[in-house]
């Protein structure tokens, strides 16, 4: 599957076992602010409460809060990713806590590169702006890697 596209991204991510992916929208009672993001979620009966995503996919900016991307540039989204703090250390090359001091090294507006998450970086997100030919492959290890946590995770609450 293509994780060069937004569509390719959620049809390679809703492949995965148990994942249920919902795209935020009016009916189903999210902020108008939220709406057309997808959230993927590790549910493997449809019953869990949601918690905390495993990865995002974002399209536009959060006014006051998330706008280093800039994505309300044409054709710009992101895609979030949860790998925790150790995999984010050997990632980035600090660890989550860090990087406070050290956001200011990164352009967060950069696309096919990988970076620490703009706003979540302090819980170990990364993010990666459009994948391209030199991020897809990484983007696809990422994702499988947050989904088999996520997976383990549901495992001990349930």
């Amino acid at each position: 599957m293509d994780l060069t596209t937004e569509n390719g991204i959620t049809a390679y991510v809703r492949s995965l076992p148990g994942v249920v992916a919902v795209t935020a929208d009016a009916a189903g009672g999210a902020p108008e602010a939220a709406w057309g993001d997808t959230f993927f979620f590790h549910d493997p009966d449809g019953d869990s409460p949601r918690r905390m995503p495993f990865a995002t996919l974002v399209t536009k900016d959060y006014a006051g809060f998330d706008t280093a991307s800039e994505l309300d540039r044409p054709g710009v989204f992101r895609l979030n990713v949860s790998v925790g703090k150790a995999a984010f250390e050997e990632l980035i090359g600090h660890p989550p806590a860090a990087h406070q001091e050290r956001q200011d090294a990164y352009d967060h507006t950069a696309t096919d590169r990988l970076l620490p998450h703009p706003a979540y970086a302090v819980q170990g997100w990364v993010c990666i702006l459009n994948p391209g030919p030199a991020t897809a492959d990484l983007a696809r290890s990422l994702l499988a890697d947050a989904h088999a946590r996520a997976a383990r995770g549901h495992r001990r609450s349930g």
